[in-house]
């Protein structure tokens, strides 16, 4: 449908674009509104409203002008893809100075890797006495407290709730302890 534009050079309306490609580029004549608005949609051609009607163009050289930005486009990118494959390639470079295999550098890779192997047992060793450290035993200490201050807590809640039942249906303390499945040595914690 394209050519139909180039070769005229012209404007044209939807109507007689719809006469013209059929006979001249064999388009169906059904899909020629559905071609012309995708070729509108990916601006190959141009279309504009004046007054009721829509008017469809498209000219050679916005063709060529769109292919020379696009080129130019593509050529920018690819200069800086060059650009930073230099500059990662002079980092590279840079970053093996000082990394030459020698004997003096193997030597000290295995000593690194022998005092890693030592801190990781060293740790897994450390890790065996945790239980042991006055700082976790300090937490537990705490975590205790907060425990039994806790237990004490919901202790008094089930009084004040027997006490509740007890006042509201003139339950005695063994049936209630029964109903709610409360064991009969329970009190507060020493």
């Amino acid at each position: 449908m394209m050519e139909i534009f180039f070769e005229s050079k012209d404007v044209f309306q939807l109507k007689d674009i719809e006469k013209i490609a059929p006979k001249s580029k064999g388009i169906a004549p059904m899909t020629v509104k559905e071609v012309l608005q995708s070729l509108v949609d990916d601006n190959m051609v141009d279309c504009e409203r004046v007054g009721t009607s829509n008017y469809y163009w498209a000219f050679p050289s916005k063709a060529l002008h769109a292919r020379k930005h696009k080129l130019e486009e593509l050529q920018k990118q690819v200069s800086d893809a060059k650009q930073r494959k230099a500059t990662l390639k002079k980092a590279v470079e840079k970053a093996k100075v000082g990394r030459e295999d020698t004997k003096e550098r193997s030597s000290l890779l295995k000593e690194l890797q022998s005092l890693r192997d030592e801190r990781t047992q060293l740790q897994a060793e450390l890790e065996k006495y945790r239980e042991c450290d006055p700082e976790v035993i300090e937490q537990i200490r705490k975590s205790n407290v907060v425990a039994k201050e806790a237990v004490s807590r919901w202790t008094d809640n089930v009084f004040a709730i027997k006490s509740w039942t007890k006042k509201k249906f003139s339950f005695d303390d063994s049936r209630i302890d029964k109903a709610f499945g409360i064991p009969e040595d329970f009190d507060y914690m020493d």
